[in-house]
C-alpha cells in the first residue's frame, strides 16, 4: 500500500469529502492561497475556489459562529484554528452554541460541524503556540473529541468527522504532520468512540494519547529488550471514550500507566483513572495507577526546557519500569 505522510492524509480527507459533498467547505485564516499554517489545505483552493476554501479575517470567534451558522443551515463546514491555544477565542460559540443547540431544540436541529486545530509542543513555538487544552471540551456535553496519532487513522476518523451530526474538535498533533504510514487511496471511515491496540503486551498497559502514542510505542519497544512486555492503547477519540478496550487490557495485564502531553492537574488522565478504578479493572489491577503528564505550568521557548516540560521517551521507559517491577 502507497504511503503518506499525516499532514498528506488529513488534506486527502478534505479533498474527498468536498468532492463528495458539494455541502462540505472550509474556512479558517491563510487556508486558501497560502494553504494554512502548516501546509494542510495547500492546492485546495485552486482546486475548489474561494467559495469553498474561505479565507477568514483574524478572529477565531468569527469562524466558529460561521461554522455553527452554516451547519445550522444545512452545509458541512470544516473549521481550522490555526494553534488550538486561539481556541480559547472561539470558546463561547462552540461551548455555548455549538454544544447546546441540538439538546436545546429538542432534537429538531444538528450542528454537523468539524473545528480542527493543530496541538501539543515540540516545536519551539513557546507558552502561546504549545499548549494542549483538549480536556476542556471533554467536560463539555455535545461536543465530540477527536485525536488521530497514525496517517491511516487521522483520514478515516476525519472522514467520519465530516459525515457526524454533531460539533466534532478535531485536534492533530503538530509533530504528527511529517510521519509517515500506509494510506488507502479510497475513501473510507473509522468510527468515532473506537480505540486502537497500537501494540498488543503482556505484563502492563499503557494509555496515550497524541504525540506521546509515538513515544510510548518507542518506550515499549526499549522496554521489549528488558523483557517487559507492554501493550500500547490509543483511546483517538477521547469523547466518546471506548471505555471497554481499556477495562479489557488492564484486566490482562494488572497495571496501568497513563500518559499524556496536557498538564498533569486536570488532564485527561484523571478521568481514564477514574474510569479505570470504578470498572471491574480494579479488582485486577496489582499496582497502583499511575499518571506521567506534562508539568503544570506554561511551555517554555527554550528548547531543552521545553522538552523538560512533556513526558519524552526515556521519561516513559523509567515509569513503566518501575511499575512493572514493583516501585510505586
Amino acid at each position: 500500500m502507497r504511503e503518506l505522510t499525516y499532514l498528506e492524509a488529513v488534506r486527502e480527507a478534505l479533498r474527498q469529502e468536498m468532492q463528495r459533498d458539494e455541502k462540505v467547505f472550509l474556512m479558517g485564516e491563510d487556508i486558501g492561497v497560502y494553504g494554512g499554517a502548516f501546509g494542510v489545505t495547500m492546492g485546495l483552493y485552486d482546486e475548489f475556489g474561494p467559495d469553498r476554501v474561505v479565507d477568514t479575517p483574524i478572529s477565531e470567534l468569527t469562524i466558529a459562529g460561521a461554522i455553527t451558522g452554516a451547519a445550522l443551515a444545512g452545509m458541512r463546514p470544516v473549521g481550522e484554528i490555526m494553534f488550538m491555544d486561539f481556541i480559547t477565542l472561539a470558546s463561547e460559540q462552540l461551548i455555548n452554541q455549538a454544544a447546546k443547540i441540538h439538546f436545546m431544540f429538542g432534537g429538531k436541529a444538528s450542528v454537523p460541524c468539524v473545528m480542527r486545530a493543530p496541538l501539543g509542543s515540540g516545536t519551539g513555538a513557546a507558552a502561546q503556540h504549545s499548549q494542549s487544552l483538549e480536556n476542556w471540551f471533554v467536560h463539555i456535553p455535545g461536543i465530540k473529541v477527536v485525536i488521530p496519532t497514525t496517517p491511516y487513522d487521522v483520514k478515516g476518523l476525519l472522514i467520519s468527522a465530516i459525515r457526524d451530526n454533531n460539533p466534532v474538535l478535531f485536534l492533530e498533533p503538530k509533530l504528527l504532520y511529517k510521519t509517515k504510514g500506509e494510506v488507502p487511496e479510497e475513501s473510507y471511515t473509522i468510527p468515532l468512540g473506537v480505540a486502537d491496540v497500537k501494540r498488543s503486551g503482556k505484563d502492563l498497559t499503557i494509555v496515550a494519547t497524541a504525540i506521546e502514542v509515538k513515544r510510548s510505542l518507542e518506550a515499549a519497544e526499549k522496554l521489549a529488550a528488558e523483557g517487559i512486555d507492554v501493550e500500547v492503547i490509543d483511546p483517538r477519540t477521547l469523547k466518546p471514550l471506548d471505555e471497554k478496550t481499556i477495562i479489557q487490557s488492564v484486566k490482562k495485564t494488572g497495571k496501568v500507566l497513563l500518559v499524556h502531553e496536557a498538564c498533569k492537574t486536570g488532564g485527561y488522565a484523571g478521568e481514564l483513572a477514574a474510569v479505570i478504578a470504578g470498572s471491574e479493572a480494579f479488582d485486577y489491577l496489582d499496582a497502583p495507577i499511575k499518571r506521567l503528564a506534562g508539568r503544570d505550568m506554561p511551555i517554555p521557548y527554550n528548547r531543552t526546557l521545553e522538552a523538560h516540560t512533556v513526558p519524552q521517551v526515556d521519561d516513559i521507559v523509567e515509569a513503566a519500569r518501575n511499575l512493572a517491577r514493583g516501585k510505586v
